[in-house]
Parts: C-alpha cells; structure tokens; sequence
C-alpha cells in the first residue's frame, strides 16, 4: 500500500478533525453529544457542532466507520490525518 509511510499516532487534542490536520498546539475543544471532538478555530468549531458527518471518518484499513471522538488517529510526515477503530488498524497502515 503506498500510502503506509511514516504514520505515528497522535493525541487527538492536537487534530482539527475538519481539516483532518494535525498541530503542534492543542486544538479547541468541542462537547457534542457527551463526546469530545477538537477543531483548530470558531468556524470549524461550529462545524463540530452542526454537521454529523463531520464528526465520522472511515478507517483506511477495515473500511469501517468511525466516530472521531473514540478514533485510534494517526498522522503522516505531511500532518494529515488518519482515523482507525484499533491501534492493530493503525500498525498495519504503517507498515508493521
């Protein structure tokens, strides 16, 4: 698979998971639900809140959906991201 290069996981308070990027710094906070999603600024933050399909992403590897909020994440050298339901998921997207 040619995508299964240098991914590491990520602590998903440092993801805006509606530009599926990660940074250096902690994101804003956003509480939908009992569950907490992260975005890098006030538009994306309402983003979070209002559109659910945001809120979802599909693991690269077993094809399920998942909720950001409970996703293994992982991020390539270039900072985007990747969402998996199991950190096995994620080993294998990298390679091992």
């Amino acid at each position: 698979m040619a995508e299964a290069k240098s991914v590491r996981q990520v602590e998903a308070s440092k993801v805006c998971m509606v530009n599926d990027t990660v940074f250096d710094r902690d994101q804003i906070a956003v509480e939908v639900g009992g569950k907490t999603y992260y975005g890098c600024c006030p538009m994306c933050k309402d983003r979070l809140n209002q559109d659910a399909s945001i809120r979802k992403a599909t693991d690269p590897i077993s094809g399920a959906e998942v909720d950001k909020a409970a996703a293994i994440i992982g991020a390539d050298e270039s900072g985007k991201v990747y969402y998996f339901e199991t950190e096995e998921n994620l080993h294998k997207h990298m390679g091992h």
